[in-house]
């Protein structure tokens, strides 16, 4: 991955992005998207659409911008501030955590409070709902605490990223600022490869509070087929059961993208990725996928009547913890699949189903 790539991925990355909260991480998108864009627009949510006109099919590649975190729900009387969760937080992790309150005029850090294990008894540990915890940002007081934070200010892990051995990344929030990287280098890549279709990078808003951003631009945006591009577990690390496995399939780190098939995934545009794949000599992996993705696929793939949809995975260990880790060679093989999907949908008159 070349500097500038790079750095726009680490930009997204340690730029907080909680669900209902985006505007900073969209604000880094739609400025690195506009060097290169045709057109960019965004709506009243904070969605972004990024654009370059072609007169093929129009084809669209669409991450989520939000992440989980954590929100003030309150604070006692000794001014340490009750929390609730924004997403899929997992309360098995959040303790003895060091984190970022958004406030109006800043970021006020804090750390979540872990009772110490002396004062435990260890055997009868158990994890508390998020609703008990607490965050501990210095104050003595109420009084002094609602000097520095509101209730409603959104809280996320300290946004420390770090480089791993060789091309693996570790950190928070990766889920899934990673995918609206993947989005917007491959509209890049696939205007420079001269497709013929109009492609649409997309980065919507509140996926993990349920899909609501793909509901909006879905409505509004109407392409010949959309891909949504979202991690997805790696299987491959040594905390994962045989049973989690799904038998012996393991979606591994490194080993490409992770093209889902049923339910939501339409046939047509499976086999035209997978295609380009083949074409391209970039390595797939192959994911079951039911009754439904649990991404924006879900709700693309219903808009307007319905849009030929494709959920793409990119591998990941951890996820909604503070250190989930993927391969950027797996993005790097996302973005120049969906580049090649492009310009070879500039041939295409469209992907119905043949009846």
């Amino acid at each position: 991955m070349n500097e500038d790539r790079r750095a726009f991925l680490q930009t997204l990355l340690t730029t907080p992005s909680p669900s209902g909260f985006e505007v900073p991480g969209q604000r880094v998108w739609v400025e690195y998207v506009s060097e290169f864009a045709d057109e960019v627009r965004t709506d009243e949510y904070g969605n972004a659409v990024a654009v370059v006109e072609g007169d093929g099919p129009e084809i669209a590649f669409a991450g989520h911008a939000d992440q989980i975190g954590l929100i003030v729900a309150g604070i006692d009387d000794d001014g340490f501030v009750r929390v609730d969760k924004i997403g899929g937080s997992d309360r098995t992790v959040t303790k003895g955590q060091h984190v970022e309150i958004h406030t109006d005029d800043g970021i006020v850090t804090g750390v979540v409070g872990q009772r110490a294990i002396h004062l435990r008894d260890t055997a009868d540990d158990e994890f508390e709902d998020i609703a008990e915890q607490h965050v501990d940002i210095g104050a003595t007081s109420e009084d002094e605490a609602n000097e520095l934070v509101d209730v409603g200010d959104p809280i996320v892990f300290s946004p420390t990223i770090e480089d791993l051995h060789g091309s693996r990344l570790a950190g928070p929030g990766i889920d899934n600022r990673v995918g609206t990287w993947v989005a917007a280098e491959a509209l890049r890549r696939a205007a420079e490869r001269g497709t013929d279709a109009t492609v649409y990078a997309v980065s919507t808003v509140q996926e993990e509070v349920g899909l609501q951003g793909a509901k909006m631009v879905g409505f509004d945006l109407d392409p010949d087929a959309i891909v949504a591009v979202d991690v997805t577990h790696a299987m491959d690390s040594p905390d994962v059961t045989s049973e989690e496995r799904y038998g012996d399939i393991d979606i591994e780190l490194g080993g490409g993208p992770v093209v889902a098939r049923g339910s939501t995934n339409h046939p047509e545009v499976v086999s035209a990725v997978r295609e380009a794949a083949r074409e391209a000599d970039i390595p797939v992996q192959l994911q079951a996928a039911g009754i439904r993705t649990g991404t924006d696929a879900d709700a693309f793939f219903t808009a307007r009547g319905g849009t030929p949809s494709l959920n793409l995975g990119l591998p990941n260990r951890y996820m909604h913890t503070p250190v989930e880790v993927i391969d950027t060679d797996d993005l790097e093989a996302s973005t120049d699949l969906l580049a090649e999907f492009a310009v070879r949908a500039s041939d295409r008159d469209g992907f119905s189903v043949d009846l």
